[in-house]
């Protein structure tokens, strides 16, 4: 780098930035129209490149370096996907067949369209559970009973289905038409998601902070955990909808808890003992463990085997996964009519998918050192709902816990996914019928055992709470809401806290009035530093955050009740008529909008003995209109009673506002009223100083 001769004397080196001339309208709608409506073959090949990422990484594929990592981590997910694809298909409401469809279809359209290498797409457990209330909903409605679950002992199919023809759905019982359902419902999240992605959305997911998603997760956890208690007991109790859906499952199971099977109630104390040791075993042991241990799969290979030999489903009535067919059904539209019924509900279902896919894309991208597109993610995630819509498939995203495992057992690229779904495929064509006598409560077990690293994060709170009241807040009422109301109405009541929370921090924001450190040029809070020396004649005062219209009043009361002067009541009275309204210079000036214990304090110059207030501007991000029109006003108002008011640290976006709004005075450009931008808070100070002992140095102000 070269040193100027000036900078090697040690001559200061004035700097200008010149004024930024932004393009027209006309001009910017001209350039991206010609942008848009360009067609060369090149461009229709980067048009494909950018929505196939695929197209683009797979050419530089290295195949001695990552397809080992690829195929361990794919097979070793496609193990795990099988039993929990399976189990969770008991929240959504649905045949385990429909999860399987879901699990295959979802990894092959995401190893094409997404943008992260590590990220694990399919089956979630807070999307089957949305999925499930919607989906119960609409059976009810439709006359089935939501909590025919499986077959009881004795049922066939045509028992299940009898109520279809009296409703004139010929062909379509109660599985059919949850389905249904179910479709639709994918559907129209995914096209929710698809436009949010044409339309540069990707930013939207930033607004839900990380104490809403651990506090919706802990609440969507304990409503998961409750649903799955009635096949832990093995009773039949009705599914509840609507607000207070778990306080009323709880007294449900508790008013038929005579009735448990004990069959399933020794299958899930065995189950959950089991998984639970191994889960800590796991962890425990989890850097010596190369490959994660396949438990879920071994207990239910071992349990569905032992339920086949001892007849469980025949001689206790235990109740059981059911037939499960191979191969792949005729592909369908979705109903339109029921695309309408569910348009609201697939809002939350789009935005948690969207929102869980972006924020573990990301936080994988930034632990590997690359890089993340958010609407493609949105796109790829949208894709993988929309067009499984079609095949009997329903919402998926991206799932922490399957993510974490694909990382930790090599996985390189995306390839994984499809070996993923060539497991998938295998269980769909050959294996499916073997899992016909799998207990349900062996399911719930899964599912269950697979909440414990969200139920932890209650452990967080104290901390949390410890770190910022207003996040603790926001989980806490995520969560309440979640388990009380419904886990839509938790969703907004986080999202609503948020925002507000967002609000109350820029509408009031951290004042003080600043004192140098010692014989320094820096300056701190007097409220939290001892020691500080006052600068004599001048009042430096910071404002910690924007300045707009929702904050400009207490902009005000801060300054005034930090520095002892309402300068605009006092200018006020002063330009009034009267021998008792005018104000001499030097005399006091009582406050009459604040209580008498700071009108003694409230003094024009003279006898306050200040007559400089500069403003520390470098936490100010940016300024509205009504921003710079109370700096105006506070200028015109200091400058009636002889007080300086100078501006420290401004950015060049806040620079340009002032200047553009008038507050620096009509023609004076970037220096202002005599210098009234400094570049430092102590520069600022000095030129107070040398204005009330004479003319100030040519090079104080910008």
């Amino acid at each position: 780098m070269e040193v100027s001769p000036e900078q090697q004397a040690g001559v200061p080196v004035l700097v200008r930035r010149p004024r930024p001339t932004p393009p027209g309208l006309r001009e910017t709608l001209k350039a991206r129209l010609r942008q848009s409506c360009e067609c060369s073959a090149r461009g229709a090949w980067g048009l494909v490149q950018a929505l196939l990422p695929a197209t683009r990484w797979l050419r530089r594929y290295r195949l001695r370096e990552d397809l080992a990592g690829d195929v361990v981590s794919g097979l070793v997910i496609g193990i795990i996907l099988v039993p929990q694809a399976i189990a969770y298909s008991l929240l959504a409401g649905l045949q385990p067949i429909y999860s399987l469809y879901t699990s295959f279809f979802a990894n092959l359209i995401y190893f094409l369209m997404g943008t992260s290498r590590h990220v694990s797409v399919g089956i979630f457990s807070l999307l089957c559970l949305m999925v499930g209330q919607v989906v119960d909903r609409e059976l009810l409605l439709a006359g089935f009973d939501p909590a025919q679950d499986g077959p009881a002992p004795g049922d066939n199919s045509s028992a299940l289905n009898a109520s279809a023809a009296a409703l004139g759905l010929q062909g379509c019982g109660r599985d059919c038409y949850a389905i249904r359902v179910a479709t639709a419902l994918t559907l129209v999240a995914g096209i929710y998601q698809v436009l949010m992605g044409v339309l540069r959305l990707g930013f939207v997911s930033a607004y839900l902070s990380q104490p809403l998603l651990d506090g919706f997760a802990m609440g969507a956890s304990v409503t998961i955990l409750t649903s799955q208690l009635k096949h832990l007991l093995g009773v039949r109790v009705p599914r509840h909808q609507g607000p207070g859906m778990v306080v009323r499952t709880w007294l449900s199971l508790l008013r038929n808890a005579g009735q448990a099977n004990l069959c399933d109630v020794l299958t899930s104390a065995v189950c959950l003992a089991v998984l639970l040791s191994a889960r800590e075993l796991s962890d425990r042991c989890r850097h010596r463990l190369k490959v994660p241990l396949p438990t879920e799969l071994l207990v239910i290979v071992a349990a569905t085997l032992v339920s086949h030999l001892g007849q469980l489903h025949a001689r206790f009535g235990s109740s059981v996964a059911g037939d499960i067919p191979t191969g792949f059904m005729a592909p369908r539209a979705p109903d339109l009519a029921l695309m309408w019924r569910v348009a609201l509900d697939a809002v939350p279902l789009a935005l948690v998918g969207s929102t869980f896919s972006i924020s573990l894309a990301e936080m994988f991208a930034r632990s590997h050192g690359y890089s993340v597109r958010a609407n493609q993610e949105l796109l790829a995630v949208g894709c993988c709902n929309v067009l499984p819509a079609f095949f009997h498939c329903f919402a998926t995203s991206a799932a922490l816990a399957k993510s974490l495992v694909k990382t930790a057992t090599g996985c390189r690229t995306q390839l994984s996914s499809v070996v993923s779904a060539a497991v998938v495929l295998l269980v769909l064509l050959a294996l499916a019928p073997l899992f016909r006598d799998l207990q349900r409560s062996v399911l719930a077990c899964v599912i269950i055992v697979s909440l414990r690293g969200a139920l932890r994060k209650a452990r967080d709170l104290p901390q949390l709470w410890r770190l910022s009241r207003a996040d603790a807040l926001v989980w806490v009422a995520t969560a309440a809401a979640c388990v009380l109301v419904s886990t839509e109405a938790g969703l907004l009541a986080g999202l609503l806290l948020s925002l507000l929370s967002l609000i109350g921090r820029t509408q009031r924001p951290h004042t003080a009035l600043l004192a140098r450190v010692g014989g320094s040029g820096f300056y701190e809070d007097v409220s939290e530093f001892e020691g500080l020396v006052p600068e004599p004649g001048v009042r430096v005062f910071r404002f910690a955050g924007p300045l707009h219209f929702a904050n400009k009043d207490f902009f005000l009361r801060s300054l005034y009740s930090l520095t002892g002067l309402d300068v605009g009541h006092a200018a006020a009275r002063r330009k009034g008529p009267g021998p008792e309204a005018g104000v001499r210079q030097g005399e006091p000036v009582a406050d009459t909008d604040r209580g008498p214990a700071s009108s003694a304090a409230a003094l024009v110059p003279g006898a306050a003995g200040f007559h400089a207030v500069v403003i520390d501007c470098a936490p100010l991000l940016f300024l509205d209109a009504a921003g710079l029109a109370t700096l105006r006003q506070l200028r015109r108002d200091c400058g009636a009673l002889g007080i300086a008011l100078l501006l420290a640290c401004c950015s060049p976006s806040v620079r340009d506002a002032l200047s553009g709004g008038g507050v620096l005075g009509e023609g004076q450009g970037d220096a202002g009223d005599e210098g009234q931008l400094f570049h430092t808070v102590h520069s600022a100070v000095q030129a107070a100083r040398a204005r009330c002992q004479g003319p100030a140095p040519a090079d104080s102000s910008l």
